[in-house]
């Protein structure tokens, strides 16, 4: 239970989630600075992902976007390793949280999602957060540079990124040959993929040298982000 006062008005408020939501209940290894998992979803939507085709992350970190987007091509509920707190309250029905649950039915998919970083490390986290999810037949995660990043075989998709900002980690300085060396490898590599990146800054996006549209801001981590997306390359 939950009280907030604003001025003479007393709100009450009961919790019914419990941990938060962005929380999964699989997701034990995570990196600097990760993405909420509910952000990497928002994101993944708002980029025109429906679950039909590849998606690919360069600097896949703790693996959450692929792993994200295996979930929703596989139709897997993303609350169904973890539990909530209304499964205590006294009014609590059991039996039809247990047929809701089981109404979420998972369906197959012949699609796969792909991540990518220079630290070994964060490949590991990937890969085990990939095998707790119950998607790793579908995510395959490798340790490469930017400038080795090769286009997987198969249809073209999308290339979504959360990028270092600047802000939190390191100086930003270096951050712009960084954004434009990602620019030169999608545009020779990806011809026909859209790519997505998430970033506090415009001048970062455009130092891509790709043509994006911005989306709102969002709130993240303290920040103000936005997604800059692009049409086909």
């Amino acid at each position: 239970m939950k009280a907030r006062i604003d001025d003479n008005l007393v709100t009450f408020s009961l919790d019914s989630s419990g941990e938060s939501l962005h929380k999964r209940g699989f997701k034990e290894a995570v990196n600097k600075a990760p993405m909420r998992e509910t952000l990497a979803a928002l994101f993944l939507r708002e980029a025109g992902y429906t679950g039909t085709e590849p998606v690919l992350d360069p600097m896949c970190g703790s693996g959450t976007f692929p792993i994200e987007a295996a979930e929703i091509a596989m139709g897997l509920a993303p609350g169904r390793a973890r539990s909530f707190a209304f499964e205590n309250l006294a009014s609590f029905d059991a039996a039809a949280w247990e047929t809701l649950r089981s109404s979420v039915a998972p369906r197959s998919t012949d699609q796969h999602f792909y991540g990518s970083d220079r630290d070994q490390g964060a490949i590991a986290m990937s890969t085990r957060n990939a095998d707790a999810a119950g998607v790793s037949e579908h995510t395959n995660f490798t340790c490469t540079s930017i400038s080795d990043l090769k286009r997987p075989e198969g249809p073209a998709g999308l290339v979504i990124i959360n990028p270092p900002y600047g802000a939190r980690i390191g100086n930003k300085k270096p951050l712009f040959a960084l954004h434009a060396a990602l620019g030169t490898t999608l545009k020779t590599e990806f011809r026909g993929w859209r790519v997505a990146i998430i970033t506090t800054e415009a001048s970062l996006a455009i130092a891509t040298g790709l043509t994006f549209s911005a989306g709102p801001y969002v709130p993240h981590g303290g920040l103000k982000v936005r997604l800059y997306q692009s049409g086909p390359l």
